[in-house]
């Protein structure tokens, strides 16, 4: 048996905040989905919806300042370079939401003259003109930013699934946080 090489990984800054970041744009989703759908938890979902979504756009520039100064590993050999080309993009676009959906909800609530509380008496301040219709705009936008992320996300999430279970190209093992151990390679098992 030979024993095939890791995949080359992310920076331990790079894991660590990627595995903070992902329970809380899930938990932000699903907050998301119950606050119209089940308006009798409304006013406590949205008492989290908020400071997190501060919490996200904190992390957010946090990662984005940690990826300017840490490179990527580079793709795995059984990614084409089509996959690649989507890989880079979809990345950008996960950024991008992830900065832009929280600055447009806190422009919104800016827009309605609602505060954005953090906690206590700690408030954020506002960002954008008193205006209803600037606020109908920014609603309609951050409901579709959050459609946009909740496809981006299962996407990424789907792709990941497809490399791990059916190529089995260790594609996780790049931002797993636990230790990596190569895989042991059977001559009758090519492509593993």
């Amino acid at each position: 048996m030979k024993d095939s090489a890791a995949a080359p990984r992310f920076a331990l800054p790079s894991r660590l905040l990627h595995w903070l970041m992902a329970p809380m744009v899930i938990a932000q989703l699903l907050i998301g989905v119950t606050m119209v759908s089940a308006l009798s938890y409304y006013p406590v979902l949205l008492a989290i919806h908020r400071p997190l979504g501060v919490l996200i756009l904190l992390f957010a520039l946090v990662r984005l300042a940690n990826r300017l100064r840490h490179r990527p590993p580079p793709f795995l050999s059984t990614m084409s370079g089509a996959e690649r080309r989507i890989a880079t993009w979809s990345e950008y676009l996960l950024y991008a939401l992830l900065l832009v959906q929280p600055v447009t909800g806190w422009a919104m609530l800016s827009a309605a003259r609602f505060p954005v509380t953090l906690a206590g008496p700690l408030r954020l301040p506002g960002i954008a003109p008193h205006n209803i219709d600037v606020f109908a705009v920014l609603r309609e936008c951050h409901g579709a930013f959050a459609f946009l992320l909740f496809a981006a996300f299962t996407a990424h999430m789907c792709a990941v699934l497809f490399h791990t279970l059916v190529l089995r190209d260790r594609l996780l093992d790049r931002m797993a946080l636990w230790r990596v151990r190569p895989v042991a390679v059977r001559p009758d098992q090519p492509g593993l």
